[in-house]
C-alpha cells in the first residue's frame, strides 16, 4: 500500500484574540528581528503596525514589507528579499490572505536557500531548514497560512509556479475571526468559494485519505451553512468564526490530498490575466466536476449531502449532478460572476493555458485524466 503523509503547522491558534499571541509565539521560536510580509491595504489601515507593536512588546525588532500584490510575482519576492537582507532579518511573519503568505514563503525560501524563486518550482526542491515562521491569516479561503503550497507568478512566462514544499509550512498559524470582520462581501464570497474548491478537489483527489476526507466533508458542511451568512453580514462573528474553521479544515484536506484541474486551470487564468484566484476557482469548479463526474460519482454524491442536498431516491450519477448544481447555486447566491466571459477572458489564449495547466502540479491528482482538447473544452464551457 502507498504511504501517505500528513503535513500541517506544529501550532495552530483559532479564535477571537488569537492574534495577540503573535509576539510570544515568535519569542518561543527564538526570533530577534522579524520581517512582516503583508499588502498595502493591511499596512494602510494599521493592521501591520499593530502586529509590529505586538512583536516589539516582547523585546524583538520588526520591519514591515507591504509589497505583496494579488497573485504575487517573482518581482514581489525579489523586492521583499532585498528588504530581508538590508535589514538583516532572521525570522518571518506573513499577514494577510494567500498573496501575503505566498510572497512571504517565497522570501523565506530565498533567505534559507539562496538562488531564485524559480529554482523551487515543483515538489520539495528546497534543501535547507526554513526560517522561523508565523503566519497570520486575515481571510477565510486560501488556507495558505497552514499549507506547504506557495504560488508565485513568473512574469516572463505569465505562468503561476506551483511550489509545493514541506519546509515552507509555518511553525505557527493564527486565525483570528475578529481580524476577518472587515472583509467586504465580494472578498468574503471569493475566498469562501476558494475554500469550497479546496475541500471538493481534495475529496475527489486520487490521493485522498480517511483523514483528508473527514476534514473536507466538514469544511463543505460549514461553508454551505455559514458562507452566505458571512457575505450577508460581515459582522456576524459566529459566521466568521465558522468560516475560519472551514477554510482551515479545507486546507488540512488539500495540503495532504492535493487538488485537481480546477486549480491547475485557475493558476493559468491568474498568470495570464491577473484575475482573483477565488473567483476563477468558483467559476471553474462546477465545470471541472462535470467533467470528473464519471470518475468519481460516488464521491460527488457525498458532496451533495455535505452541501445540504436531499438525494433520497436518486441514482449515484443523479446525486452527483445535484452536487454540481448546488455549487452553481451557492456561487450565484453570493454574487460570483456566471462565467469567464464576465472576466474578459479571451478564447485565443485557451490552448496555451490548457497546455500549461496540464503541466501544473495540481492536475496530477485529478480523478479523471484529461487530454489537451478536453481541458480547452472545459475552459470553453466555463465562458
Amino acid at each position: 500500500m502507498t504511504v501517505s503523509g500528513f503535513f500541517m503547522p506544529t501550532t495552530n491558534l483559532i479564535g477571537a484574540g488569537a492574534i495577540n499571541t503573535t509576539g510570544s509565539q515568535l519569542k518561543n521560536l527564538g526570533a530577534k528581528k522579524v520581517l512582516i510580509v503583508t499588502d498595502a491595504f493591511l499596512s494602510k489601515i494599521g493592521v501591520a503596525k499593530r502586529i509590529k507593536g505586538l512583536i516589539e512588546d516582547e523585546g524583538m525588532e520588526a520591519v514591515i514589507f507591504d509589497g505583496a500584490e494579488p497573485n504575487p510575482t517573482d518581482k514581489n519576492v525579489d523586492a521583499g528579499f532585498k528588504v530581508w537582507k538590508k535589514e538583516k532579518c532572521d525570522s518571518l511573519v506573513t499577514l494577510g490572505g494567500g498573496s501575503s503568505h505566498d510572497c512571504g514563503k517565497g522570501i523565506g525560501l530565498l533567505a534559507s536557500n539562496g538562488g531564485k524563486i524559480h529554482d523551487f518550482e515543483g515538489i520539495d526542491q528546497s534543501k535547507n531548514p526554513f526560517v522561523p515562521y508565523v503566519a497570520i491569516n486575515t481571510t477565510a479561503g486560501t488556507a495558505s497560512e497552514m499549507t506547504r503550497f506557495c504560488i508565485i507568478t513568473d512574469t516572463k512566462r505569465k505562468v503561476k509556479m506551483a511550489i509545493v514544499d514541506w519546509r515552507v509550512t509555518a511553525k505557527v498559524s493564527i486565525n483570528d475571526p475578529e481580524v476577518m470582520a472587515g472583509m467586504p462581501p465580494g472578498l468574503t464570497a471569493a475566498t469562501g468559494m476558494d475554500a469550497l474548491t479546496h475541500a471538493v478537489e481534495a475529496y475527489v483527489s486520487t490521493a485522498a485519505t480517511p483523514i483528508t476526507d473527514a476534514a473536507a466533508l466538514m469544511a463543505m458542511e460549514l461553508i454551505a451553512e455559514y458562507l452566505p451568512k458571512a457575505v450577508a453580514n460581515g459582522d456576524n462573528m459566529v459566521a466568521r468564526d465558522r468560516m475560519a474553521y472551514a477554510q482551515f479544515l479545507a486546507g488540512m484536506a488539500f495540503n495532504n490530498a492535493s487538488l485537481g484541474y480546477v486549480h491547475a486551470m485557475a493558476h493559468q487564468l491568474g498568470g495570464f490575466y491577473n484575475l482573483p484566484h477565488g473567483v476563477c476557482n468558483a467559476i471553474l469548479l462546477p465545470h471541472v466536476e462535470q467533467f470528473n463526474l464519471i470518475g468519481c460519482a460516488d464521491k460527488l454524491s457525498d458532496v451533495a449531502v455535505a452541501l445540504g442536498e436531499n438525494i433520497d431516491g436518486l441514482s449515484t450519477p443523479q446525486a452527483a449532478q445535484r452536487a454540481i448544481d448546488a455549487i452553481k447555486e451557492l456561487a450565484a447566491s453570493i454574487g460570483i460572476p456566471a462565467g469567464l466571459k464576465d472576466l474578459d477572458v479571451n478564447e485565443k489564449d485557451f490552448e496555451v493555458m490548457a497546455k500549461n495547466a496540464m503541466a501544473d502540479a495540481c492536475q496530477a491528482t485529478n480523478p479523471r485524466t484529461a487530454t489537451l482538447d478536453e481541458v480547452i473544452q472545459i475552459f470553453k464551457n466555463a465562458m
